[in-house]
């Protein structure tokens, strides 16, 4: 990963001008008391760069309000938002910015603001490259099945735990990849204590059962897929649903795909040790829906 661009975004309702400001990206422009650094009270969002574009940015921009809803932050000002991530975009596009073998992404984050100063939310704008994903789409990975610790109602049971939202706070996803590779594996699928199939620490999960893609509801404490809603989207002859999956039907699945902006779909091709079947047609298909997206 590079830091290409960083704008400070200016949240206030009497900004004079657009209120993005660029600044180093090497420079500090969070203090030690910002509640998004020493709590993880925040919301961020992460889109993929593709011909200048920002890819499925206003889908990004929903689900950035709904995390904000959730958490009780400050609405976002979408208009705001929208314009200071195509304009990054923009400029991680310009020739030679990003090197051979790298994409762009842009990492849009809000947080509640300073816990002394209590000046509002604090936002910003981050232009950065990864690793081009055609690799790892080829390759598969293999993955992990761990116990999430919540059943699959913690939505409706426990809101204040704020499943569902894409919060700043990611200690226990990092966790959970780090047990991976502990285990042998690249990354993990969550299930409920229920026995419910979940997500992954930072991806949908995709299976193929009967015939049929199938991805998790939402209202089981998943984020709603951003990557996953544009393959079902784009793949108008093959049947998608969105319905509750169990640890069983992971088994059974003849094919497993980890969604996510900055990979795209990436199969599975090993769970829990034991080698699975991988669609690389599939796949390939996915992927040119993903990468033909515009915002």
């Amino acid at each position: 990963m590079r830091a290409l661009l960083l704008y400070r975004l200016d949240l206030a309702d009497d900004i004079a001008g657009d209120g993005i400001d660029p600044v180093d990206p090497r420079a500090p422009i969070i203090r030690a008391t910002d509640l998004g650094m020493t709590r993880g009270d925040g919301v961020f969002e992460t889109a993929v760069v593709r011909r200048g574009r920002p890819q499925a940015l206003e889908a990004h921009l929903a689900r950035l309000e709904r995390s904000a809803r959730l958490m009780e932050l400050p609405p976002p000002r979408p208009e705001r938002w929208r314009a200071a991530v195509r304009r990054a975009a923009a400029e991680v596009s310009r020739p030679g910015v990003v090197r051979e073998g790298e994409i762009a992404a842009i990492k849009f984050a809000m947080t509640r603001g300073d816990e002394i100063e209590s000046s509002g939310p604090t936002g910003w704008v981050l232009g950065f490259t990864v690793d081009d994903p055609a690799g790892v789409r080829a390759r598969g990975v293999s993955a992990v099945v761990l116990d999430r610790g919540y059943r699959q109602d913690v939505m409706h049971t426990a809101p204040w735990l704020l499943q569902g939202a894409k919060s700043l706070a990611y200690a226990v996803n990092q966790a959970a990849l780090r047990e991976a590779r502990r285990r042998g594996a690249d990354d993990v699928v969550f299930v409920s204590t229920d026995g419910a199939v979940l997500e992954g620490p930072r991806s949908t999960l995709i299976a193929r059962l009967d015939g049929a893609l199938v991805t998790p509801p939402p209202e089981q404490g998943v984020l709603p897929g951003t990557t996953q809603a544009d393959v079902f989207a784009g793949l108008a002859d093959v049947p998608t649903r969105i319905a509750p999956l169990l640890r069983d039907d992971l088994e059974r699945a003849d094919a497993l795909w980890l969604c996510s902006s900055t990979r795209g779909a990436v199969p599975v091709r090993e769970l829990d040790g034991v080698t699975r079947a991988v669609d690389p047609e599939l796949t390939a298909r996915m992927n040119a829906v993903l990468d033909g997206r515009e915002d």
